[in-house]
């Protein structure tokens, strides 16, 4: 598939130089951030109405319930960031009630699925500049300024995504966050909590395989975006808790001994062996706030609903 851009070539080689270095280790990986072409995002958007996956509803409540608040604290001249705002849903609930936002920035990786999220948001809401920004938010990148002045950035960091980055990782990525956005910013975020067994298994097993499509899909799009030669039919999902660290993993699991082809480079599959493709990992509220300290932000605020299956917390830049 010819590059349709500069970016957009450099975006390629940059997955096929992660992609095999993940499938040449011992264990292989892939990050969780290549779910995310067009047909991954529109997935992700399935799985979030499914019954048994809990996050989206919760973290909705959550907002419904606690708007005021979360309003006050805010404050007023605000430009607020979304990393990986897929279809740009949940914000809504934000810039229905937030009359102090001047800016919407949704920063996602898929561009065409940002635009047409974009422009729904821009053609809903004339009153605040929508500055779209297509990158990969673990790398570096520009936030652009807004028109009119602002005192202060919020970024909005919804769903359970903080916990798809093992202790380490997320600390260096609240760190890049918060270097991002500048002084005296602040961060609205979910988090996902520590419960029940059976409750976490069903949330990524779900009865109608969508969460099982969006694993497998990942491969899909190395076919299109690498031309490597992944054969769907020869993998399955394989998703569970993992007590002991604390976080669901998925992986994507060889059903025969096979090979396949990733632009060139040759990978080796045996009968059972996995590819690691994510991790979600759960908290405690004390857990979240020390992972919060150490990279350099005090927990203002926590939300959570009756149930405690879910929380928003409110973090200010140290």
């Amino acid at each position: 598939m010819e590059p349709k851009t500069k970016e957009h070539a450099v975006g390629i080689r940059r997955m096929y130089k992660e992609v095999i270095a993940g499938l040449r280790k011992e264990k292989k990986e892939l990050s969780s951030k290549y779910f995310y072409d067009e047909r991954g995002s529109e997935l992700f958007d399935e799985i979030c109405r499914l019954e048994e996956y809990y996050v989206t509803r919760t973290e909705l409540q959550i907002m419904q319930d606690n708007i005021d608040e979360i309003v006050a604290v805010m404050g007023e001249a605000v430009q607020l960031i979304e990393y990986g705002s897929g279809s740009s849903d949940k914000i809504r609930i934000l810039l229905d009630n937030v009359q102090a936002i001047r800016a919407y920035v949704p920063i996602d990786i898929s561009c065409e699925f940002l635009a047409r999220s974009a422009a729904r948001i821009a053609a809903a809401y004339p009153h605040i500049q929508v500055q779209p920004v297509c990158a990969d938010y673990s790398a570096p990148f520009d936030i652009p300024v807004p028109d009119e002045s602002i005192r202060q950035r919020v970024v909005y960091f919804p769903g359970s995504t903080i916990g798809n980055f093992h202790h380490d990782e997320a600390i260096a990525f609240l760190k890049n966050m918060a270097h991002a956005a500048g002084q005296d910013s602040a961060l609205l975020i979910g988090v996902d909590l520590k419960k029940d067994e059976d409750v976490l298994n069903r949330a990524y097993n779900d009865a109608r395989g969508v969460t099982a499509e969006f694993n497998l899909n990942q491969l899909a799009h190395f076919n299109k975006a690498l031309g490597s030669d992944f054969d769907l039919k020869s993998f399955e999902h394989h998703a569970f808790y993992n007590k002991d660290m604390g976080r669901i993993e998925m992986h994507i699991r060889s059903l025969r001994k096979q090979v396949v082809h990733v632009n060139g480079d040759i990978v080796h599959f045996e009968p059972g062996e996995t590819i690691w493709t994510e991790s979600s990992y759960k908290y405690s509220i004390p857990e979240f706030a020390k992972l919060a300290l150490e990279a350099g932000y005090s927990v203002e605020k926590v939300w959570t609903d009756n149930r405690k299956l879910f929380s928003v917390q409110y973090l200010r830049v140290l």
